[in-house]
Protein backbone atom coordinates (compact mmCIF):
# COMPACT_ATOMS: atom_id res chain seq x y z
CA UNK A 1 0.00 0.00 0.00
CA UNK A 2 1.15 3.62 -1.12
CA UNK A 3 0.95 5.46 2.20
CA UNK A 4 1.23 8.87 3.56
CA UNK A 5 0.96 8.88 7.76
CA UNK A 6 0.39 11.97 9.54
CA UNK A 7 0.97 12.61 13.17
CA UNK A 8 -1.54 15.20 14.09
CA UNK A 9 0.12 15.07 18.19
CA UNK A 10 3.27 16.89 15.78
CA UNK A 11 0.83 19.40 14.17
CA UNK A 12 -0.23 20.45 17.64
CA UNK A 13 3.21 19.96 18.88
CA UNK A 14 4.71 22.67 16.19
CA UNK A 15 2.07 25.12 16.90
CA UNK A 16 2.66 25.38 20.40
CA UNK A 17 6.94 25.55 19.88
CA UNK A 18 6.24 28.22 16.77
CA UNK A 19 4.19 30.49 19.30
CA UNK A 20 6.88 29.71 21.38
CA UNK A 21 9.25 31.04 19.27
CA UNK A 22 7.07 34.12 17.90
CA UNK A 23 6.84 35.16 21.72
CA UNK A 24 3.22 34.35 22.50
CA UNK A 25 1.84 35.88 19.32
CA UNK A 26 -1.55 34.89 17.94
CA UNK A 27 -1.85 32.48 15.50
CA UNK A 28 -3.40 31.64 12.30
CA UNK A 29 -2.70 27.99 11.15
CA UNK A 30 -2.73 27.80 7.28
CA UNK A 31 -4.08 24.64 5.57
CA UNK A 32 -4.76 25.55 2.36
CA UNK A 33 -3.51 22.89 -0.45
CA UNK A 34 -5.10 20.33 1.52
CA UNK A 35 -2.35 21.08 4.43
CA UNK A 36 0.51 21.28 2.54
CA UNK A 37 -1.01 17.30 1.52
CA UNK A 38 -1.47 16.61 4.82
CA UNK A 39 -5.55 16.74 4.71
CA UNK A 40 -6.99 19.96 5.39
CA UNK A 41 -9.27 19.10 8.19
CA UNK A 42 -7.87 16.83 10.18
CA UNK A 43 -4.27 19.70 10.23
CA UNK A 44 -6.49 22.06 11.08
CA UNK A 45 -8.33 20.52 14.25
CA UNK A 46 -4.51 19.54 14.94
CA UNK A 47 -3.43 22.99 14.76
CA UNK A 48 -6.41 24.32 16.94
CA UNK A 49 -5.62 21.92 19.63
CA UNK A 50 -2.02 23.20 19.77
CA UNK A 51 -2.91 27.11 20.43
CA UNK A 52 -3.88 28.65 16.82
CA UNK A 53 -6.55 30.85 17.21
CA UNK A 54 -7.66 31.28 12.79
CA UNK A 55 -7.18 29.02 10.00
CA UNK A 56 -6.03 30.52 6.58
CA UNK A 57 -6.84 28.86 2.89
CA UNK A 58 -6.39 30.08 -0.29
CA UNK A 59 -9.64 29.93 -2.01
CA UNK A 60 -13.51 30.26 -0.81
CA UNK A 61 -13.69 26.23 -1.85
CA UNK A 62 -11.29 25.26 0.82
CA UNK A 63 -12.47 27.39 3.50
CA UNK A 64 -16.64 26.13 2.33
CA UNK A 65 -14.97 22.86 2.95
CA UNK A 66 -13.88 23.47 6.50
CA UNK A 67 -16.98 24.77 7.73
CA UNK A 68 -18.76 21.24 5.93
CA UNK A 69 -16.48 19.61 8.45
CA UNK A 70 -17.93 21.26 11.06
CA UNK A 71 -14.57 23.85 11.82
CA UNK A 72 -16.48 26.58 13.83
CA UNK A 73 -12.89 28.80 14.02
CA UNK A 74 -12.36 32.33 12.26
CA UNK A 75 -11.38 31.59 8.47
CA UNK A 76 -9.73 33.83 5.82
CA UNK A 77 -9.30 32.89 2.52
CA UNK A 78 -7.79 35.24 -0.22
CA UNK A 79 -7.17 34.42 -2.94
CA UNK A 80 -10.26 34.80 -5.60
CA UNK A 81 -10.62 34.54 -8.76
CA UNK A 82 -11.94 37.45 -10.62
CA UNK A 83 -16.05 36.38 -11.72
CA UNK A 84 -15.90 35.03 -7.67
CA UNK A 85 -19.02 34.74 -5.88
CA UNK A 86 -18.54 35.94 -2.43
CA UNK A 87 -22.29 35.10 -1.04
CA UNK A 88 -21.51 31.17 0.28
CA UNK A 89 -18.33 32.48 1.75
CA UNK A 90 -20.16 35.77 3.11
CA UNK A 91 -23.16 33.04 4.40
CA UNK A 92 -20.40 30.73 6.11
CA UNK A 93 -18.99 33.27 8.02
CA UNK A 94 -15.73 33.23 5.98
CA UNK A 95 -13.24 36.20 6.14
CA UNK A 96 -12.12 37.58 2.72
CA UNK A 97 -8.43 38.92 1.80
CA UNK A 98 -8.71 41.58 -0.21
CA UNK A 99 -6.63 41.74 -2.65
CA UNK A 100 -7.77 44.39 -5.12
CA UNK A 101 -9.63 47.48 -5.12
CA UNK A 102 -12.33 46.30 -7.18
CA UNK A 103 -13.02 43.66 -4.89
CA UNK A 104 -14.32 45.55 -2.62
CA UNK A 105 -17.75 46.58 -4.24
CA UNK A 106 -18.25 42.63 -5.52
CA UNK A 107 -18.01 41.82 -1.47
CA UNK A 108 -20.21 44.45 -0.85
CA UNK A 109 -23.22 43.09 -2.68
CA UNK A 110 -23.89 40.18 -0.62
CA UNK A 111 -26.73 40.41 1.55
CA UNK A 112 -24.11 39.47 4.96
CA UNK A 113 -22.02 42.52 5.40
CA UNK A 114 -18.96 40.04 5.44
CA UNK A 115 -16.06 40.42 6.98
CA UNK A 116 -12.69 41.50 5.25
CA UNK A 117 -9.07 41.48 5.15
CA UNK A 118 -7.36 44.20 3.26
CA UNK A 119 -4.10 42.95 1.42
CA UNK A 120 -1.66 45.86 0.73
CA UNK A 121 1.45 45.07 -1.51
CA UNK A 122 4.66 45.64 0.38
CA UNK A 123 7.53 44.82 -1.78
CA UNK A 124 6.58 41.35 -2.47
CA UNK A 125 5.13 41.62 -5.73
CA UNK A 126 2.27 39.36 -6.22
CA UNK A 127 -1.27 39.40 -4.68
CA UNK A 128 -1.74 42.57 -2.94
CA UNK A 129 -3.30 46.34 -4.06
CA UNK A 130 -0.19 48.68 -5.31
CA UNK A 131 0.79 51.05 -3.15
CA UNK A 132 -0.61 54.03 -6.03
CA UNK A 133 -3.48 52.67 -4.54
CA UNK A 134 -3.67 52.03 -0.85
CA UNK A 135 -5.70 55.37 -0.46
CA UNK A 136 -8.27 54.77 -2.71
CA UNK A 137 -8.24 50.74 -1.06
CA UNK A 138 -8.50 52.44 2.50
CA UNK A 139 -11.32 55.24 1.17
CA UNK A 140 -13.52 52.70 -0.68
CA UNK A 141 -13.22 50.36 2.68
CA UNK A 142 -14.02 52.61 4.67
CA UNK A 143 -16.96 54.00 2.57
CA UNK A 144 -18.25 50.79 2.22
CA UNK A 145 -18.02 50.10 6.12
CA UNK A 146 -19.47 53.29 7.05
CA UNK A 147 -22.58 51.88 4.96
CA UNK A 148 -22.45 48.04 6.60
CA UNK A 149 -21.70 46.78 3.77
CA UNK A 150 -18.89 44.93 5.17
CA UNK A 151 -16.67 45.29 8.43
CA UNK A 152 -13.02 45.70 8.08
CA UNK A 153 -10.84 43.68 10.86
CA UNK A 154 -7.40 43.33 9.59
CA UNK A 155 -5.24 44.55 7.01
CA UNK A 156 -2.04 41.96 5.99
CA UNK A 157 0.63 41.85 3.35
CA UNK A 158 3.13 39.13 2.92
CA UNK A 159 6.88 39.43 3.31
CA UNK A 160 9.84 38.27 0.40
CA UNK A 161 11.66 37.07 3.21
CA UNK A 162 14.58 38.27 0.56
CA UNK A 163 16.97 38.97 3.58
CA UNK A 164 16.27 41.24 7.07
CA UNK A 165 16.85 44.53 4.98
CA UNK A 166 14.71 43.69 2.56
CA UNK A 167 11.96 42.47 5.73
CA UNK A 168 12.77 45.46 7.43
CA UNK A 169 11.92 47.52 4.46
CA UNK A 170 8.38 45.80 4.13
CA UNK A 171 7.58 46.41 7.91
CA UNK A 172 7.98 49.97 7.22
CA UNK A 173 5.82 49.81 4.23
CA UNK A 174 3.22 48.19 6.25
CA UNK A 175 3.68 50.63 9.12
CA UNK A 176 2.73 53.33 6.81
CA UNK A 177 0.05 51.50 4.98
CA UNK A 178 -1.59 51.34 9.12
CA UNK A 179 -0.97 54.40 9.30
CA UNK A 180 -3.36 55.33 5.99
CA UNK A 181 -5.78 52.88 6.68
CA UNK A 182 -5.75 54.99 10.07
CA UNK A 183 -6.37 57.97 8.62
CA UNK A 184 -9.34 56.88 6.42
CA UNK A 185 -10.74 55.72 9.67
CA UNK A 186 -10.35 52.10 9.75
CA UNK A 187 -9.48 50.16 13.17
CA UNK A 188 -8.86 46.79 11.97
CA UNK A 189 -8.05 44.79 14.74
CA UNK A 190 -5.90 42.63 13.58
CA UNK A 191 -2.35 43.70 11.31
CA UNK A 192 -0.36 40.72 10.11
CA UNK A 193 2.04 40.66 7.73
CA UNK A 194 4.85 37.34 8.85
CA UNK A 195 4.14 34.10 7.90
CA UNK A 196 6.25 30.88 9.81
CA UNK A 197 10.13 32.52 9.02
CA UNK A 198 8.90 35.94 9.62
CA UNK A 199 7.41 35.08 12.93
CA UNK A 200 10.72 33.16 13.63
CA UNK A 201 13.25 35.71 12.77
CA UNK A 202 11.55 38.89 12.39
CA UNK A 203 9.84 40.28 15.37
CA UNK A 204 9.45 43.85 14.24
CA UNK A 205 6.98 41.90 11.73
CA UNK A 206 4.30 39.72 14.34
CA UNK A 207 1.95 42.83 14.76
CA UNK A 208 -0.87 41.45 16.16
CA UNK A 209 -1.00 37.91 14.33
CA UNK A 210 1.13 35.60 12.77
CA UNK A 211 0.53 33.13 9.74
CA UNK A 212 1.88 29.39 10.23
CA UNK A 213 2.00 27.34 7.35
CA UNK A 214 4.71 25.16 6.55
CA UNK A 215 6.26 25.49 10.13
CA UNK A 216 3.04 23.52 11.22
CA UNK A 217 3.69 20.76 8.94
CA UNK A 218 7.30 20.27 10.96
CA UNK A 219 9.33 21.85 7.83
CA UNK A 220 11.80 24.49 8.05
CA UNK A 221 11.24 27.37 5.72
CA UNK A 222 15.34 28.36 5.74
CA UNK A 223 17.65 26.86 3.99
CA UNK A 224 20.69 26.81 6.54
CA UNK A 225 19.13 25.69 9.42
CA UNK A 226 16.77 22.25 9.86
CA UNK A 227 13.83 21.33 11.28
CA UNK A 228 15.16 19.76 14.30
CA UNK A 229 17.41 22.91 15.41
CA UNK A 230 13.73 24.74 15.25
CA UNK A 231 12.01 22.44 17.45
CA UNK A 232 9.99 21.45 14.84
CA UNK A 233 9.22 17.18 14.18
CA UNK A 234 8.07 16.40 10.92
CA UNK A 235 4.03 15.28 10.74
CA UNK A 236 4.28 13.41 7.76
CA UNK A 237 6.08 9.94 6.29
CA UNK A 238 5.50 8.24 3.23
CA UNK A 239 5.90 4.78 2.70
CA UNK A 240 5.26 1.59 0.67
CA UNK A 241 5.73 -1.90 0.70
CA UNK A 242 8.08 -3.47 -1.71
CA UNK A 243 6.07 -5.12 -4.88
CA UNK A 244 8.85 -6.98 -6.17
CA UNK A 245 12.32 -8.08 -5.89
CA UNK A 246 14.66 -9.71 -8.17
CA UNK A 247 18.27 -10.60 -8.83
CA UNK A 248 20.17 -9.59 -11.69
CA UNK A 249 24.05 -9.40 -13.06
CA UNK A 250 26.12 -6.77 -13.50
CA UNK A 251 25.75 -4.25 -16.23
CA UNK A 252 21.98 -4.60 -15.96
CA UNK A 253 20.25 -1.38 -17.21
CA UNK A 254 17.07 -0.47 -14.91
CA UNK A 255 14.16 1.86 -16.00
CA UNK A 256 13.45 4.03 -18.81
CA UNK A 257 16.20 4.77 -21.00
CA UNK A 258 18.29 2.74 -18.95
CA UNK A 259 20.38 5.76 -17.49
CA UNK A 260 21.80 3.52 -14.56
CA UNK A 261 23.30 -0.03 -14.72
CA UNK A 262 24.47 -2.51 -11.86
CA UNK A 263 28.09 -2.42 -10.65
CA UNK A 264 27.98 -5.45 -9.49
CA UNK A 265 25.45 -8.67 -9.44
CA UNK A 266 22.81 -7.53 -7.49
CA UNK A 267 19.17 -7.05 -5.50
CA UNK A 268 16.52 -4.74 -7.15
CA UNK A 269 13.71 -3.74 -5.29
CA UNK A 270 10.45 -2.34 -6.76
CA UNK A 271 8.47 0.71 -5.19
CA UNK A 272 5.29 0.96 -6.41
CA UNK A 273 4.95 4.62 -5.89
CA UNK A 274 5.40 7.19 -9.38
CA UNK A 275 5.52 10.70 -10.09
CA UNK A 276 1.06 10.36 -11.02
CA UNK A 277 1.50 10.13 -6.84
CA UNK A 278 3.61 12.98 -6.23
CA UNK A 279 7.41 11.71 -6.45
CA UNK A 280 9.33 14.00 -7.94
CA UNK A 281 10.87 12.78 -11.41
CA UNK A 282 13.63 15.28 -10.75
CA UNK A 283 14.84 13.24 -8.22
CA UNK A 284 15.64 10.10 -10.60
CA UNK A 285 18.77 8.45 -9.51
CA UNK A 286 19.31 10.70 -6.27
CA UNK A 287 16.10 10.53 -3.94
CA UNK A 288 16.89 8.80 -1.06
CA UNK A 289 14.68 5.29 0.15
CA UNK A 290 14.86 3.81 3.61
CA UNK A 291 14.12 -0.08 3.44
CA UNK A 292 14.50 -2.04 6.91
CA UNK A 293 16.64 0.50 8.56
CA UNK A 294 19.29 1.21 5.72
CA UNK A 295 19.60 3.92 3.22
CA UNK A 296 19.25 3.39 -0.56
CA UNK A 297 19.23 5.53 -3.63
CA UNK A 298 16.73 5.89 -6.72
CA UNK A 299 17.97 3.72 -9.08
CA UNK A 300 17.26 4.93 -12.92
CA UNK A 301 14.54 6.87 -13.54
CA UNK A 302 10.94 7.85 -11.42
CA UNK A 303 8.20 6.49 -13.32
CA UNK A 304 4.77 7.40 -12.89
CA UNK A 305 3.76 5.19 -10.99
CA UNK A 306 6.57 3.03 -9.43
CA UNK A 307 11.48 3.51 -9.21
CA UNK A 308 13.73 0.88 -8.62
CA UNK A 309 15.88 0.58 -5.79
CA UNK A 310 19.65 -0.99 -6.17
CA UNK A 311 19.93 -2.73 -2.67
CA UNK A 312 23.38 -4.57 -3.48
CA UNK A 313 23.03 -7.85 -1.53
CA UNK A 314 21.09 -6.58 1.78
CA UNK A 315 18.03 -8.83 2.38
CA UNK A 316 15.03 -7.10 1.07
CA UNK A 317 11.75 -8.94 0.37
CA UNK A 318 8.73 -8.39 -1.12
CA UNK A 319 6.48 -7.08 1.17
CA UNK A 320 9.42 -4.62 3.71
CA UNK A 321 8.41 -1.24 4.27
CA UNK A 322 10.42 1.72 1.56
CA UNK A 323 9.91 4.82 3.08
CA UNK A 324 11.06 7.54 1.10
CA UNK A 325 11.17 10.53 4.02
CA UNK A 326 9.23 11.09 7.51
CA UNK A 327 11.35 12.36 10.65
CA UNK A 328 15.61 12.28 10.37
CA UNK A 329 15.38 11.68 14.32
CA UNK A 330 13.19 8.11 13.61
CA UNK A 331 16.62 7.39 11.26
CA UNK A 332 14.19 8.29 8.28
CA UNK A 333 15.11 10.57 5.58
CA UNK A 334 13.58 13.85 5.35
CA UNK A 335 11.70 15.49 2.95
CA UNK A 336 14.17 17.85 2.47
CA UNK A 337 16.63 15.27 1.71
CA UNK A 338 13.79 14.65 -1.50
CA UNK A 339 13.58 18.34 -1.98
CA UNK A 340 17.78 18.39 -2.47
CA UNK A 341 17.78 15.55 -5.10
CA UNK A 342 14.76 17.06 -7.05
CA UNK A 343 16.50 20.86 -6.98
CA UNK A 344 13.07 22.43 -5.19
CA UNK A 345 11.98 23.41 -1.85
CA UNK A 346 10.45 20.60 1.18
CA UNK A 347 7.33 22.66 0.74
CA UNK A 348 6.43 21.54 -2.53
CA UNK A 349 7.59 17.53 -1.55
CA UNK A 350 4.42 17.31 0.61
CA UNK A 351 1.93 19.30 -0.98
CA UNK A 352 2.39 17.19 -4.16
CA UNK A 353 2.13 13.76 -2.37
CA UNK A 354 -1.01 12.19 -3.77
CA UNK A 355 -2.74 10.37 -6.45
CA UNK A 356 -3.29 6.87 -5.27
CA UNK A 357 -1.32 7.52 -1.90
CA UNK A 358 -3.92 6.45 1.13
CA UNK A 359 -3.71 9.08 3.63
CA UNK A 360 -3.79 7.55 7.49
CA UNK A 361 -3.47 9.35 10.42
CA UNK A 362 -1.83 8.56 14.02
CA UNK A 363 -0.43 10.24 17.46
Amino acid sequence: MREASVSLSAISANVEQLRRLADGTAAMAVVKADGYGHGAVEAARAALEGGAERLGVADIREALALREAGITAPILAWLHDPEEDFVAAAEAGIELGIGRVEQLDAVAATDASPTVHLKVDTGLGRNGVERTRWAELFERAAALEGAGRLRVTGVFSHLANAGRDEDLAQVAAFETALTMADAAGLSPELRHLAATAGAIDVPEARFDLVRLGVGIYGLSPFDERDAASLGLRPAMRVEAAVAAVKRVPLGSGVSYGLTYRTSADTTLALVPLGYADGVPRQASSSGPVLINGERFTVAGRIAMDQFVVDVGNAPVAVGDRAVLFGDPAAGEPAADDWARAAGTINYEIVTRIAGRTTRTYRA
